[in-house]
């Protein structure tokens, strides 16, 4: 492959990030509205951990367990951001 045709499938593969990015959270906020309604937190430290375990045993790398964690991290960090904003918005 030329670094060209190389690029073109990173592009491919951003776009699909983009859109699976957005769908989660889209998810998240419905698991806020859950979570709002049955009073619970947003943040349940517990479940993250279950998420970074799991992420790390799916992981072949090339990227090690520490950067997928990290990975994980800001998308998680990102979908608490929104279903905070969510809660705050509902209750004006």
């Amino acid at each position: 492959m030329t670094i060209d045709e190389i690029r073109q499938e990173i592009d491919r593969l951003d776009s699909a990030l983009l859109r699976i990015f957005n769908e989660r959270a889209s998810l998240a906020l419905k698991i806020g509205e859950i979570k709002k309604g049955l009073q619970l937190p947003v943040y349940d430290p517990s479940r993250e951990k279950r998420i970074f375990a799991r992420m790390k045993d799916e992981n072949h790398g090339p990227l090690d367990d520490q950067a997928i964690v990290r990975l994980f991290e800001r998308v998680i960090d990102e979908s608490r951001r929104l279903e905070r904003i969510m809660t705050s918005q509902e209750g004006k």
